[in-house]
C-alpha cells in the first residue's frame, strides 16, 4: 500500500511541476481512476469463499487462476500479484482510448508520458474527458477514434487486477487477453507502441495455443481456430484498405480528390465487410467496429496492435518454440535503434 501512494504521489508531484494546466489535469484523473481501481480490489481467493458469489463467476474466477499460474509456471511471465484480484467495474470498459491520425495521412498522433515514453493514444478512466479531447481533436480537422478498452497494464507499477469487463470472455480469448498484459511487463521499449503491442499480442497468441494444446477441450480448440481465422481476415481486409489509403496520400491528387476518395475507400471497406459476413454465416463480432466512423484514426489504431506480430511469430519459432529464450531474443531487438529495430523485425519475418 505505501508504494502505491509512493507512485501516486510522485506522477502528480512531477506532473505538476513538468506539465500545464491540461495535462495536469489529465494525471490527476489517470491517478485518481488509478487509485479508485485499487481501492475497489478484492483477493479471487475470497470472492472464491464467499458464498454470495454467483455460480458463473466463481467458475470463471478459477479459471482465471489455472491461467495466471500456467502464464509463469509455462510461459515464464511474471509471477507476482496480477490478475490475483477481482474489481467489478459496473461498465463495459475500464478506460477511453483516444486515437487520432491528419485527416489525409495514416501517421498516428503520439503522446508522451512521464517514464512510458511516446504512444499512438491516450487513455482515459474519464469518459466526459476523452470526449472533450475527441472534440478538440476534430476541431482541429484530426481524424479521431474513441476506443472503449477492456483492460491495460500498469507495467509491473501496480498489481493489476482481473476486472468484470473482461471475465466472461470464452476461456482461449480470456487466455491471450491475460498473457497478452503480463507480457507488456515481461518486456516493455519506451515510445515504440508498435513493437510493445505486437510483441504482446504475439505472446497472448502463443500462449493461447499452447494453453489449448495442454488444456483445452475440442470445442474451445475449433471456437478459436474460427476466431482466429476470422480475425486474419478482417486484418487483412483493414490492411489493403490502408495499402491503398496510404498510397492515395502520397500521391499528387488535390487534397479534394484525395478526400473524395478516401470516402470511397472507406464505404469499400464496409461493404466488403458485409460480404465476409455472409461467409461466416452472419457473424457479427466485427459489426460494432464498422458501426463508429472510419477513418485514418481507426485504421493506424489497428495497425498499431497486429503490424509486427508476424515477425514476433516467426522469432519465436527459429528459437525453438521457447518462451524464455523468445523473450530474450525480442530484448535484444528491443536495445537496437529504432529504425534498425523495424528492419531487423521485416527480416525475421521473411524466415
Amino acid at each position: 500500500m505505501r508504494r502505491i501512494f509512493w507512485v501516486l504521489g510522485l506522477m502528480l508531484g512531477i506532473s505538476g511541476t513538468l506539465a500545464g494546466c491540461a495535462d495536469l489535469a489529465y494525471y490527476r484523473q489517470a491517478a485518481g481512476g488509478q487509485w479508485r481501481l485499487l481501492q475497489a480490489r478484492q483477493p479471487v481467493v475470497e470472492v472464491l469463499a464467499d458464498p454470495a458469489t454467483p455460480a458463473e463467476l466463481r467458475r470463471r474466477l478459477a479459471k482465471a487462476q489455472a491461467l495466471r499460474a500456467f502464464a509463469s509456471a509455462e510461459l515464464a511471465l511474471p509471477d507476482n500479484g496480477s490478475y490475483r484480484d477481482y474489481v467489478d467495474l459496473h461498465r463495459p470498459w475500464v478506460v477511453k482510448n483516444v486515437f487520432a491520425a491528419p485527416e489525409l495521412s495514416l501517421e498516428p498522433h503520439r503522446w508522451c508520458f512521464w517514464i512510458i515514453g511516446c504512444l499512438s493514444y491516450r487513455g482515459y478512466f474519464d469518459a466526459e474527458a476523452a470526449q472533450q479531447l475527441a472534440i478538440e481533436l476534430r476541431a482541429d480537422d484530426k481524424d479521431v477514434y474513441v476506443a472503449d478498452i477492456s483492460a491495460y497494464s500498469t507495467l509491473g507499477w501496480f498489481d493489476d487486477p482481473l476486472l468484470s469487463t473482461f471475465i466472461h470472455w470464452p476461456t482461449a480469448r480470456l487466455a491471450e487477453l491475460l498473457f497478452h498484459e503480463l507480457a507488456h511487463q515481461q518486456l516493455y521499449i519506451a515510445g515504440d507502441s508498435a513493437f510493445n503491442e505486437a510483441f504482446a499480442t504475439a505472446v497472448g497468441q502463443l500462449g493461447a495455443e499452447r494453453w489449448l494444446e495442454q488444456h483445452g477441450t475440442a470445442d474451445e480448440g475449433a471456437a478459436y481456430a474460427a476466431e482466429r481465422e476470422r480475425r486474419q481476415r478482417f486484418l487483412h481486409l483493414v490492411a489493403e484498405t490502408r495499402d491503398l489509403l496510404a498510397a492515395l496520400y502520397a500521391s499528387p491528387q488535390s487534397a479534394a480528390e484525395q478526400r473524395a476518395e478516401k470516402q470511397r475507400l472507406l464505404e469499400q471497406l464496409r461493404a466488403r465487410y458485409q460480404e465476409l459476413k455472409h461467409e461466416w454465416g452472419g457473424y457479427a463480432g466485427y459489426d460494432h467496429w464498422f458501426a463508429q466512423n472510419l477513418n485514418n484514426a481507426k485504421l493506424a489504431g489497428v495497425s498499431t496492435y497486429y503490424q509486427q506480430v508476424p515477425a514476433f511469430r516467426a522469432l519465436f519459432a527459429r528459437g525453438g518454440r521457447d518462451f524464455a529464450a523468445f523473450y530474450r531474443a525480442a530484448a535484444v531487438i528491443g536495445q537496437l535503434p529504432p529504425t534498425e529495430r523495424e528492419i531487423r523485425l521485416r527480416q525475421d519475418e521473411l524466415f
